[in-house]
């Protein structure tokens, strides 16, 4: 899975190329919000262009439901790609029909047009063949570099594929080469921390970890349901019910290698003003919630992350966009940063946390991909890698 060939294997000059990008960015009064995945896109973007091929860039942004959307137009995203690069990239008004023909007829070696969000036309998600045969009409070679859309099979990501000879972007490329170490080949002692609301998204990525790593860290709104599993009352916290035999079943399985809170961070009601108390794992009172990992637990798996020659971090460690609520994401990210270990840290919010305590440059590997790595660290092959040819 993790031996495909990329920009580098084929040849580029005279070539048009249509490019796979992740633009699915924040927009704020007809402009860009956050530039992260654009940036991200960057050095594949200018790697083709050094070697002397004309660019088609297709992406999908929001969820227009198969409608054309006027707020969830790529057009702004033209304008800003335009201003990193200083160089003109044109935008062609959709990306099928006369107006995305009309565009790459017209590209020349060097040149860069940007197509209208894709998912204007429900045979997108359908992964449409004709709609797919229309992407890639006019160009030569599919460059996939949106591993944040790698998982889904829709026809700007897989369909193409069918058409046109396809390879991953550089992107991609370091996607695939930082988890694909983590699942095929980890340096050990491996260590990964999982975090976030829900276990039922996370049984896979457990039960698959649990066959690589030595130690599991959980943390987050799982931890609850993994705690009233071992028989704690967890009180007013959140806890799915109907996950509860399975993670009765991991703890079983997982033979000491899954580590849970040692104290939580309580509250009286989910906000940042409510009152709050650190208490042991076990005492909290009637209507009271676990809202973060309380500072023993920061310690005890700091310890572990600190000894750990490979980190993978998915998932927060509590509420924190509750800044009361934050201290143990953050402190988690403090050791990951302070470990020598190979680092890779995906998923939305966890990278926000990264970025926000100001640790990111000490990361190894921040993935723009929360879906798509969840899926690869599940052990699932991503079927919009799956598509790309094999070196």
């Amino acid at each position: 899975m993790f031996h495909k060939k990329t920009v580098r294997d084929v040849q580029l000059n005279g070539k048009k190329v249509l490019v796979r990008v992740d633009f699915n960015v924040p927009l704020k009064d007809g402009k860009v919000a956050d530039d992260t995945r654009i940036r991200a896109a960057i050095p594949t973007i200018e790697y083709l262009l050094q070697h002397g091929a004309g660019l088609v860039l297709t992406s999908h942004l929001g969820r227009p439901k198969g409608k054309v959307v006027p707020a969830l137009s790529l057009r702004p995203v033209a304008d800003h790609l335009s201003a990193l690069l200083q160089m003109e990239v044109a935008f062609a008004a959709d990306c099928v029909g006369e107006p995305a023909h009309q565009a790459k007829a017209g590209l020349q070696p060097g040149g860069i047009v940007l197509l209208e969000n894709t998912r204007f036309h429900p045979e997108e998600k359908k992964n449409d063949p004709e709609f797919a045969r229309q992407l890639a009409a006019g160009c030569d070679l599919f460059v996939n570099d949106a591993f944040g859309s790698a998982h889904r099979a829709h026809a700007s990501t897989v369909g193409v594929a069918k058409y046109l000879p396809a390879v991953a972007g550089l992107l991609m490329e370091k996607e695939l080469k930082y988890l694909g170490q983590a699942l095929e080949n980890p340096k050990h002692p491996f260590v990964a921390i999982l975090g976030g609301a829900k276990i039922s998204d996370k049984i896979g990525v457990v039960r698959n970890l649990l066959t690589k790593a030595e130690h599991v860290l959980i943390g987050g709104g799982m931890a609850n349901t993994f705690l009233a599993a071992q028989g704690y009352d967890m009180a007013a916290s959140l806890v799915e019910k109907d996950a509860l035999e399975t993670a009765r079943a991991l703890l079983a399985e997982a033979g000491g290698k899954i580590h849970l809170p040692q104290d939580l961070v309580i509250a009286d009601a989910f906000s940042a003003d409510a009152v709050r108390k650190t208490v042991p794992v076990g005492n909290l009172p009637a209507g009271w919630m676990a809202l973060d990992i309380g500072p023993q637990t920061v310690t005890a798996f700091g310890r572990l992350i600190r000894e750990a020659a490979m980190v993978v971090w998915n998932g927060p460690m509590g509420v924190f966009e509750l800044p009361p609520f934050a201290a143990g994401t953050f402190g988690i990210a403090k050791a990951v940063a302070e470990s020598d270990a190979i680092s890779i840290v995906g998923g939305g919010d966890s990278v926000a946390a990264i970025k926000q305590s100001g640790l990111a440059d000490k990361i190894t590997h921040l993935s723009t991909g929360g879906g798509a790595s969840l899926e690869m660290l599940e052990g699932k092959i991503l079927p919009g890698v799956a598509v790309l040819e094999d070196k």
